[in-house]
């Protein structure tokens, strides 16, 4: 494992990205940022950190041939694994909000994402970007954030939890190729948030529906049913979730 440790840029996944192309990177290499400028989301949201009171790091991992059309396993794995440091230094409440998203009672403290470089059907590593909020007490116009040290209501030492959630997802991480992925599978819809309650939601033109989240595809889409009985499966950004 190598840690690359930088004071300030623009994205950590976007910098692995860029540097795996003009080096070969050895298996296992962690970029974190004090200040991330311009961190990133799924489908172009961004991330906004606190510097020296959020921890913004990617780590690169190799994968030995997972076949792509099982990519969202990257992600579960991901987000679990953050979920388990959480869990360990008693954060209360930790679920996973579709599908990315980690959140204590109901509120954001960890974002993921996950990239991957594919060779034709096959998908040859994965950068995991994680954004965590530390050691914050207060999110201006963000009512809906929270941090670890609000939520347990202490401060934590950064550097242990930056070494605790990369250990966690490398442990993950590495034992892709012997993972049963439909345990994976319950394990990360059993996180879900809002899971086997109606909930409201929102399409991209604003039409608001109530559903049930029941679990997910194995490609990852969200499957959700409506007051009628029937099922919809969503893709990213295809719908909102209002809580």
């Amino acid at each position: 494992m190598k840690i690359i440790k930088l004071n300030a840029i623009d994205s950590t996944n976007t910098y692995l990205k860029k540097l795996s192309k003009e080096v070969t990177l050895e298996d296992e290499v962690i970029v974190h940022a004090k200040n991330q400028l311009a961190g990133r989301g799924q489908r172009a949201s961004t991330w906004r950190s606190n510097p020296g009171e959020s921890l913004t790091f990617s780590v690169f991992k190799r994968v030995d041939k997972l076949p792509a059309e099982n990519q969202f396993l990257l992600v579960m794995l991901t987000a679990l694994a953050v979920k388990d440091v959480l869990n360990d230094i008693k954060v209360p409440n930790v679920t996973i909000k579709w599908p990315n998203d980690i959140l204590s009672r109901s509120k954001k403290l960890c974002g993921v994402l996950t990239e991957n470089t594919l060779q034709k059907t096959v998908i040859t590593s994965c950068i995991s970007g994680i954004g965590l909020n530390v050691n914050e007490t207060t999110f201006e116009n963000l009512p809906a954030a929270t941090s670890i040290r609000l939520a347990i209501e202490k401060k934590v030492d950064m550097e242990e939890v930056f070494l605790a959630v990369v250990e966690s997802v490398l442990k993950r991480l590495r034992g892709i190729s012997v993972f049963d992925f439909q345990k994976i599978k319950q394990e990360y819809e059993a996180s879900l948030f809002r899971k086997n309650k109606v909930s409201t939601f929102e399409r991209p033109l604003g039409l608001r529906f109530n559903g049930v989240i029941t679990g997910i595809m194995d490609t990852g889409a969200l499957l959700i049913e409506h007051e009628n009985g029937t099922t919809e499966q969503f893709q990213m950004k295809e719908i909102k979730l209002l809580y």
